[in-house]
C-alpha cells in the first residue's frame, strides 16, 4: 500500500511540475509578445466652414472740441448701426463699445510740434452672428458707409474679423475613428513587412485636436486636425 502510494504522489508530483512548466512557458510567450510593440501615428484632418463671427468695425475722428466730438462719434455709431440693421442683422447681435479718446496734448511732454487736432477717437461697433455668409457679403458692402463720411480703420488687428467653428464635439468621434483606422493601416503595414501578425493595442492616446484657419485669404474656411498614437503588440 505504501509503495502505491508513493506512486501516485509521484505522478501527481511529475504531472503538476509538466503543468506548470507549460503554464510557465505559455507566460514567458505572452510577456516576449507584450514586448514586441509597433507605435505608429494616425491623422484625421478636415475643413469645416466657421459658424460664428465676431466682426468689429471701427471708425476714427478728430477734433479740438471734446464735447461736439463725442457728439460726432454717437451720430456714427447710430449710422454704422442703421447700416447692419437695414442689411439684416439684427440688433441683438450688434455691439456699440466705449470710445477711446486719445488727448495728444497731454503726450507731447514740450514738444514745439502741436497735433492740428487735439483730441482723437476711435469708436467700434461689433457684429457677432451665426450667419456667416451673410456677414462676409456685407463685409464687400461696407464701402456704402465710407461713402456717407464715416472714416473706418481696418489697418488695426483689433478691426479684423475673427471667426469661430464651435461643432467640435460633433465631429471628434468621426475624426478619432479615422484617425485609429489610419494608425492600424499603418501598422498592419509594418507588421506585415516585418512577417509578423498585429495583436492588441497596448497603448493608445488619442491626442489634441487644433483648429486653426486654412490660409489667410480663407479665415473662415477651419481646418480640423488630430493625430492619435497607437501602440500595437506583435505576434510571430
Amino acid at each position: 500500500m505504501k509503495i502505491g502510494a508513493a506512486i501516485v504522489m509521484a505522478l501527481g508530483m511529475v504531472i503538476a511540475v509538466s503543468l506548470l512548466g507549460v503554464q510557465v512557458s505559455s507566460a514567458m510567450n505572452d510577456m516576449q509578445t507584450w514586448d514586441r510593440v509597433v507605435t505608429v501615428k494616425g491623422l484625421s484632418e478636415r475643413e469645416y466652414i466657421a459658424d460664428q463671427v465676431i466682426w468689429p468695425i471701427q471708425f476714427v475722428d478728430a477734433g479740438n472740441d471734446l464735447p461736439q466730438l463725442y457728439e460726432n462719434i454717437e451720430k456714427n455709431s447710430i449710422k454704422v448701426t442703421d447700416f447692419l440693421k437695414d442689411k439684416g442683422i439684427s440688433a441683438k447681435s450688434i455691439t456699440i463699445g466705449k470710445p477711446e479718446i486719445n488727448d495728444k496734448l497731454a503726450q507731447q511732454y514740450g514738444s514745439g510740434e502741436r497735433a492740428p487736432f487735439r483730441y482723437s477717437a476711435i469708436q467700434t461697433v461689433t457684429v457677432f452672428s451665426d450667419e456667416v455668409e451673410k456677414v462676409r457679403e456685407l463685409m464687400q458692402q461696407i464701402g456704402e458707409l465710407i461713402k456717407t463720411g464715416t472714416v473706418l480703420s481696418d489697418q488695426s488687428y483689433r478691426a479684423q474679423p475673427d471667426y469661430v467653428f464651435t461643432r467640435l464635439n460633433d465631429v471628434k468621434p468621426a475624426m478619432i475613428e479615422e484617425a485609429t483606422l489610419n494608425a492600424r493601416e499603418v501598422a498592419e503595414k509594418f507588421a506585415s513587412d516585418s512577417n509578423s501578425t498585429l495583436g492588441k493595442i497596448k497603448r493608445a492616446n488619442q491626442g489634441q485636436f487644433s483648429i486653426s484657419s486654412r490660409d489667410s485669404h480663407h479665415p473662415h474656411i477651419k481646418k480640423v486636425r488630430v493625430v492619435s498614437t497607437i501602440e500595437y503588440t506583435l505576434v510571430d
